[in-house]
């Protein structure tokens, strides 16, 4: 299902913004010696570019958006998926330039909390949005519009 989501995505903004290129990317290391030996490959889920402006979206298909702390009763974003936006927004924008932007796309779970936030870091800006595929067709075209949004 995670593939599907993922496909469905993509193809939604391949389809409807033309204007946008739109694809899977790889994205390099920046590693100050040049040494990148061992280093697991970075592919985006989703690349969208619009001139010098460029917004990586990683589609997540899971049971939970959220991780619990027992031990204080808080829900936070799941550490590894946020971990993993940032690292790809960050080595993407080579020059800091703040072009660069970065969506975690989650399907919308059975959780009370669905997260809709946006957050600035390290120059960059860093977005956390739920997509529910149980509502209408509008209102889901709606959120995928917005997200194309932030680059038009």
């Amino acid at each position: 299902m995670h593939r599907l989501f993922e496909r469905f995505v993509l193809g939604y903004f391949q389809r409807k913004y033309p204007n946008l290129k739109a694809g899977a990317s790889h994205i390099d290391w920046i590693v100050d010696d040049g040494f990148a030996d061992f280093l697991p490959r970075m592919k985006t889920d989703i690349t969208l570019r619009r001139g010098e402006e460029t917004l990586i979206i990683d589609t997540k298909y899971y049971g939970n958006t959220m991780q619990k702390n027992p031990q204080f009763d808080k829900a936070t974003l799941i550490s590894g998926h946020l971990y993993q936006i940032f690292t790809y927004v960050k080595n993407k924008d080579t020059n800091n330039t703040g072009n660069v932007s970065g969506v975690l796309l989650y399907a919308k779970t059975e959780e009370e909390i669905t997260p809709d936030n946006e957050y600035r870091m390290s120059g960059n800006r860093i977005s956390v949005k739920t997509l529910d595929l149980s509502g209408e067709w509008e209102e889901i075209r709606s959120q995928l519009d917005g997200i194309a949004a932030m680059l038009l």
